[in-house]
């Protein structure tokens, strides 16, 4: 993909080390009772009284998002405050408020910076026009350089990665090569380092569709989505699963593509969904299952006493769904099937879409080192998947896709 190589390469040169400070990003959606995500912030942040600076940069409604965040922070201990950076913020003189000293020596007294949802480029824009920092971001660069913490949620969380979607909702625009530099993509904040690809909402809104296609133009190994109303706390290469429910790891180490198909298509990408509770390291590869997993059988489908549990044989017509690839990966994993194939398509073809009959078939395959847990001790049926392997293929697609039977 040509067009992205001259972003890439400035962003690689201006990429560092992984930085000191923890990084909670969390996937959106975030309900204000979800303890184990706003508490584990504060605490992080120092615990009783931990100052956090407040950027509702991204929202709509800066002043009631602020207020929102503040108060759930302050509910567990923090002494939270609103810094009103914010592009539509009414009333405020912006560029006064990014370079005022007051508001700088502010955040650099806190221990953490929390960043509202919303829309992405602004923060950027605000506090990084033109790929250059502004003092306020460079004051909250101070704070996370001193081990300090940075969490942002949905907006908040897509700044994180070195590079990130701007403004990229369709999955199979991404996936056809529909996107372009500071439009669908742009350099983001990376506090998670420069090796990490971010994404969020994840699992709700099939974004893997969005992810694998960005990860190879950008030349990343490892990516996580994060779902809604769920966070990972990232500490060097340490990474924590916490919240409601988990994260998808992506690992293209082995991944290839052929350059001869005119759309996008992988093969050997491989997948590891972390629940709640599961750990990472990013380094050497481990995960460490949650404690209430480890206390049920492992789920090793070369095992001599592997009895599989599921039984359906399902082909999902829309692989891109709801939660549906998580569902096809406990499918995998706990079913006699050797794999699951699913679908990402568009059953109506949109105006000025050029190959408005290519969809993309998804195979999810066994392979070595599939691996996982399955427990309802929390309440759901929860599964951990390990190293499920991926591969996406172009493939046509009869428009209309169904033709109705008619009496004769």
């Amino acid at each position: 993909m040509k067009f992205v190589k001259p972003l890439l390469l400035a962003a690689l040169l201006a990429a560092g080390a992984a930085q000191a400070g923890t990084a909670i990003v969390i996937g959106g959606a975030l309900k204000t009772d979800n303890d184990a995500v706003w508490q584990r912030i504060v605490d992080e942040a120092g615990g009783a009284g931990a100052r956090i600076a407040v950027f509702a940069t991204a929202a709509a409604n800066p002043a009631r998002s602020g207020a929102q965040i503040a108060a759930a922070l302050n509910r567990r201990g923090a002494q939270a405050e609103v810094i009103p950076v914010a592009p539509r913020l009414a009333g405020v003189d912006l560029a006064a408020k990014l370079a005022d000293p007051a508001l700088i020596a502010q955040v650099k007294a806190a221990r953490a910076v929390f960043f509202s949802g919303g829309a992405q480029e602004l923060i950027v824009d605000t506090l990084q026009p033109g790929g250059q920092p502004t003092a306020m971001l460079k004051a909250i660069r101070e704070v996370f350089d001193g081990g300090g913490v940075v969490a942002g949620t949905s907006a908040g969380a897509a700044i994180m990665s070195r590079m990130m979607f701007r403004d990229a909702q369709d999955n199979l625009d991404i996936l056809k090569g529909r996107w372009r530099e500071r439009r669908e993509y742009d350099r983001g904040l990376g506090f998670v380092g420069p090796d990490l690809f971010i994404d969020q909402h994840f699992l709700k809104r099939g974004r893997i569709g969005r992810m694998l296609p960005a990860m190879r133009a950008f030349g990343y190994r490892l990516g996580l989505g994060v779902e809604e109303d769920s966070a990972i706390v990232v500490k060097g290469t340490a990474v924590e699963v916490i919240g409601a429910r988990g994260a998808l790891l992506v690992d293209l180490s082995d991944a290839s593509s052929d350059a001869r198909l005119p759309h996008f298509n992988l093969r050997g990408a491989r997948l590891s969904y972390l629940d709640r509770g599961d750990r990472h390291d990013l380094a050497t590869g481990v995960t460490t299952p949650a404690a209430h997993k480890l206390r049920e059988p492992r789920i090793d489908p070369t095992a001599s006493d592997y009895k599989p549990y599921l039984r359906a044989d399902t082909y999902f017509l829309d692989i891109l769904g709801d939660n549906t690839l998580v569902t096809a990966m406990a499918q995998l994993l706990d079913s006699p099937a050797p794999e699951v194939r699913g679908l990402a398509w568009r059953a109506r073809p949109r105006g000025g879409d050029a190959a408005p009959d290519v969809g993309f078939e998804f195979r999810l395959y066994k392979g070595a080192g599939l691996t996982g847990w399955f427990s309802g001790a929390l309440g759901g049926e929860d599964y951990t998947v390990l190293n499920a392997r991926l591969d996406v293929q172009p493939v046509r697609v009869a428009t209309p896709f169904v033709t109705p039977i008619t009496a004769p």
